[in-house]
């Protein structure tokens, strides 16, 4: 790799800032920090906010949708952290033109569209 990489991207998928190369070692320790972070808090399902009282009648139903749901957003993560240094790498080796304007876009609905799904889920049940 080259010793300057995109470090930013702007709504388009355009790199529009520039630093060292050592700066994608820093988004893989991010990546890791947030899988890490979430295996350990999805654990601990009784210490998340609830949409409705826990009781013992639901306390099962809702912890196992919450740890669901934080297990579909670590996969969810790890794909879009891992896609930004791939195709950062793609693009130092001059094989992209950076994320493309579709990566915005799909980033915010494989984020929201679990959200909203286990939130109705867990209002539902």
């Amino acid at each position: 790799m080259p010793a300057t990489i995109p470090v930013h991207y702007n709504a388009n998928g355009q790199a529009d800032s520039f630093g060292k190369k050592s700066n994608i070692l820093l988004l893989t320790a991010i990546t890791t920090v947030f899988f890490v972070g979430l295996t350990v808090l999805n654990r601990f399902p009784h210490i998340f906010n609830y949409p409705t009282p826990i009781n013992s009648q639901n306390a099962r139903r809702q912890y196992t949708n919450a740890t669901r749901m934080i297990r579909y957003l670590k996969l969810i993560l790890v794909l879009i952290f891992g896609s930004i240094i791939l195709l950062t790498i793609q693009y130092t080796k001059g094989k992209s033109e950076g994320l493309g304007i579709w990566f915005l876009s799909l980033m915010s609905v494989l984020i929201y569209i679990p959200l909203f799904y286990f939130i109705a889920r867990s209002l539902r049940k």
